[in-house]
């Protein structure tokens, strides 16, 4: 069954064309990984989708549900949520903090609820500090836990960005380049913690440049070029097929 389904996917940046009649599905539960030379439209692919830019064309539809240009605040609580290239997190902030105000639904947030501490809200703050700790706990962030955010490395803004999503308990979480800017070891734990989300259940879709990695990680390879499908299928194959080969070394 298709958890989402991308069809005639248009974009243009004033006389640029970054997404090209763009069709391609994803299966609930799958693990897709989206690869392409730079320029190809992988991330403005991601932001059509979630929508942080609104498309000039074609349908987005998430669980059977017409999402084209719906804003990224409604998607995530929906269930549709994404990473970015550049990690996002508050600095001066400590890694606990940003863990938990990623947690949708707050009562805390509303000014009623705040001044009078209800019960509700206390019930839900404690919710909320359970989950964080477990998921710090998770991606191994607990020494840390009371540390600035701005304190961590970039390998470990990853694995914080990780905790801080999953917060929000997606169905399909958008990873774009995971890996950027981590040292092997720590790339290694991350690709560890996504293949244990997609055990779990978690459909997942992943942009990477670091191919061995990804090839090794997915289910599924999609290949854009020029912001069109190019190829996809199993990784094997797609890394063997000329047309891939040629898109990235020229021909």
């Amino acid at each position: 069954m298709s958890l989402l389904d991308v069809d005639g996917l248009v974009k243009r940046f004033g006389g640029l064309l970054a997404i090209d009649d763009l069709s391609l599905s994803v299966d609930e539960g799958e693990l897709v990984g989206v690869m392409g030379p730079n320029g190809a439209g992988k991330s403005t692919f991601f932001n059509c989708v979630s929508g942080v830019v609104q498309p000039d064309g074609g349908t987005v539809r998430f669980d059977g549900a017409d999402v084209t240009g719906v804003d990224t605040a409604t998607l995530a609580r929906d269930g549709l949520v994404r990473t970015f290239q550049h990690t996002r997190q508050l600095d001066t902030m400590t890694v606990r903090e940003n863990v938990r105000l990623a947690a949708p639904g707050q009562p805390g947030e509303q000014p009623v609820s705040a001044l009078l501490r209800t019960s509700t809200m206390q019930e839900t703050e404690a919710e909320v500090a359970e989950r964080a700790d477990e998921l710090i706990e998770l991606f191994e962030l607990t020494r840390l836990a009371d540390e600035y955010a701005s304190s961590l490395s970039g390998g470990q803004r990853k694995l914080l960005e990780l905790a801080r999503v999953l917060m929000l308990e997606p169905d399909l979480l958008l990873l774009d380049e995971p890996f950027a800017g981590v040292n092997p070891t720590l790339t290694n734990e991350i690709a560890d913690h996504i293949r244990g989300l997609n055990d779990d259940g978690m459909t997942l879709v992943v942009i990477e440049h670091e191919l061995e990695t990804l090839t090794e990680l997915v289910d599924r390879l999609v290949v854009l070029q020029q912001g069109s499908l190019l190829v996809e299928g199993e990784p094997e194959v797609v890394l063997n097929d000329e047309r891939v080969i040629d898109a990235y070394l020229g021909s």
